[in-house]
């Protein structure tokens, strides 16, 4: 039988106000599918992509958001390591987060741990299992490292931020503002640069004594691309995981030449979470660090779902701090 959700949907790409809040009807789920009461939806740049067109949708209208924690009321046929009754969370579902209740692909969803609260579980899965593949698989910190880490203040970085302290890591992070650096400092951040008054290249070559670094962890995109280059020691690793300022292109690979033999990387998400046994140990890993206070999850902004626009545009106005969540009717 099927039920009502409140959802948030776009019909055409563009900005805030393409998205529209309705009510759908929600069948049983299918084969290998839970159905979850959504308690609440993880707001994160890539629905903006999406929403925006950057990234496109399969198909239009589209729900919007990856990200989400609830409890499963129901589960279709083949699906075993969860049941109903369980609260859970996922991260990298097919669109369609924003809604007070969905079917979603099973093998996303992990079980949460009783010590989390549904809000923490939204505002950290996509986040945490971003730090896990960045520090653990796409370059695998040891714990002596210098980094530079790209808004460092957002909420990304301020996993990172932790992350990178319970390593061991000295993590640089690059903020807009005094006020966002003193927020990275508080989670661990070992220096910050304000980049709005600060040369990001320069300021590296000084906590560095000259060293540059062997990682640079960039999600902002076209207007930090030079400068996190020119912040590597020779053969480093340039790892650009976002377009916040727009994306990176008409790159000259010469440049990675001269400027001493770079490597450059654009990994996902959704590449480092399969098969379901490493999504389920990288969230173990995540969830352990919070379970020993090692990680604080940090909700900066609390919204309706109906509110998804305003929060959209808080997010891309760079007003926000740590993680944003949108609370369903």
């Amino acid at each position: 039988m099927s039920q009502v959700s409140n959802n948030i949907r776009f019909y055409e790409t563009g900005g805030p106000e393409v998205l529209k809040y309705e009510q759908l009807e929600v069948p049983p789920p299918g084969p290998g599918q839970v159905q979850i009461r959504q308690h609440a939806v993880g707001l994160n740049f890539i629905d903006v992509y999406f929403r925006s067109g950057v990234y496109k949708a399969p198909s239009l209208p589209s729900g919007l958001g990856q990200e989400a924690a609830g409890v499963v009321v129901a589960v279709g046929t083949g699906v075993s390591h969860v049941r109903v009754g369980d609260r859970v969370a996922y991260g990298q579902s097919p669109l369609g987060a924003y809604a007070s209740l969905r079917n979603t692909t099973a093998e996303f969803v992990v079980k949460l741990p009783k010590f989390m609260s549904f809000e923490d579980g939204a505002a950290f899965l996509v986040k945490g299992l971003t730090v896990q593949y960045l520090f653990r698989q796409t370059y695998r910190l040891q714990g002596h490292e210098t980094i530079l880490f790209h808004a460092a203040a957002g909420g990304v970085g301020l996993v990172a931020c932790q992350w990178a302290r319970a390593l061991g890591v000295k993590l640089i992070g690059t903020v807009g503002s005094d006020e966002k650096a003193a927020l990275a400092k508080s989670h661990g951040a070992w220096a910050t640069i304000n980049y709005s008054r600060e040369n990001i290249t320069e300021r590296v070559l000084e906590l560095t004594g000259g060293k540059k670094l062997p990682v640079v962890y960039d999600s902002v995109g076209k207007d930090t691309w030079l400068a996190s280059l020119d912040c590597l020691q020779p053969r480093g690793l340039m790892v650009s995981f976002g377009n916040a300022s727009g994306p990176v292109t008409g790159v000259d690979l010469g440049i990675l030449a001269a400027k001493g033999s770079l490597y450059v990387t654009r990994p996902s998400v959704a590449h480092h979470v399969t098969p379901y046994a490493r999504l389920e140990a990288s969230a173990q890993e995540m969830f352990d660090l919070v379970k020993r206070k090692k990680i604080k999850i940090d909700i900066g902004q609390r919204h309706a779902l109906k509110d998804a626009a305003q929060a959209h545009i808080d997010l891309v106005s760079r007003k926000t701090t740590g993680a944003t969540v949108l609370l369903p009717d």
